[in-house]
């Protein structure tokens, strides 16, 4: 494992990203209200700073979804948070159904002054087009489906697939324009870049998957360190605290070589397999199996 003293800094904006700036902004025109869909673990960093430019003075419903993974009260945190800035918002969650149906009585509330205006202009019926934004790996894709009831959009569970506009129409009168993936081009906060990285928005070709899940493991103990242990069946409260950061991930590193040891991930000689056990925690923590962990709340924000 690479023995880094700071924060990894991640940076990510190939160029069908940059292409997708232009297409959202010139298609903007064609709809009349913007969804923005932010990963309830992160909202803070899964919502792209130049989305207010990117969108200007269209209506906008922020939905936080997979928040059946993040923790229940700060998502009530982050709902308050929105609320209080004016902002419309949802939590949902695909694999479940959280509030998916919920969906369409939010936007219609959000465009109720404009559907008034269409119905005295004799346009009673019109569809309601919404342009669907996020980054990637936030669930749009899913989110779609569930709406459209059948998998009209393409879902993996890795960024950058879908990469051209596709418009998709529902039955009770919508019809959404889905937009592929859209990182910025700096992160600013370098934490930001590994947050994103530990959910899968950006490629894990990319990163150093031991350094990740050491980072990880860091802050789920300081969090969330009953759950840990119970998923893993380890302890932590022998671990040290580290204040040396010249040292790297050493308290992550020692909890990623307790779990390799736990699930018996050996490799020639008895060394810990810590890269198979560091692919597993990315893999347990994106697919929400270790608990419900949120790695910010609106205190964090900086922006």
């Amino acid at each position: 494992m690479s023995n880094l003293s700071e924060v990894y800094d991640i940076q990510w904006f190939p160029g069908h990203m940059a292409k997708t700036r232009r297409v959202m902004k010139s298609n903007l025109k064609l709809v009349d209200a913007v969804v923005e869909i932010l990963d309830a673990r992160i909202p803070y960093s899964s919502s792209n700073p130049e989305m207010d430019y990117l969108v200007g003075g269209k209506p906008r419903l922020v939905l936080l979804n997979k928040s059946d993974a993040a923790d229940e009260t700060v998502n009530s945190m982050w709902i308050d948070y929105y609320k209080r800035k004016g902002v419309s918002v949802l939590a949902t969650d695909c694999r479940s159904g959280r509030n998916v149906k919920k969906f369409s009585a939010s936007l219609n509330e959000l465009l109720k002054d404009d559907i008034e205006k269409w119905n005295t202009k004799g346009m009673a019926g019109r569809p309601i087009r919404i342009m669907i934004v996020g980054i990637p790996n936030v669930g749009k894709s899913s989110f779609i489906n569930s709406l459209a009831g059948s998998k009209r959009a393409k879902v993996e569970d890795r960024p950058g697939v879908t990469r051209g506009k596709q418009w998709v129409s529902l039955d009770n009168n919508m019809e959404l324009l889905d937009m592929p993936g859209v990182l910025w081009p700096k992160f600013e906060d370098k934490r930001v870049g590994e947050r994103l990285a530990f959910t899968g928005a950006v490629k894990d070709q990319i990163m150093d998957t031991e350094y990740l899940a050491c980072r990880l493991l860091e802050m789920l103990r300081e969090s969330y360190n009953e759950a840990l242990c119970e998923r893993y069946k380890i302890e932590t409260d022998d671990i040290p605290d580290n204040d040396d950061e010249s040292a790297g991930c050493v308290v992550g590193f020692e909890i990623l070589e307790r779990i390799g040891a736990k699930r018996g991930f050996k490799i020639k000689g008895g060394d810990i397999d810590t890269e198979r056990a560091a692919i597993m925690v990315l893999d347990e923590f994106r697919g929400g199996k270790i608990g419900r962990f949120s790695l910010e709340r609106p205190s964090d924000i900086t922006r």
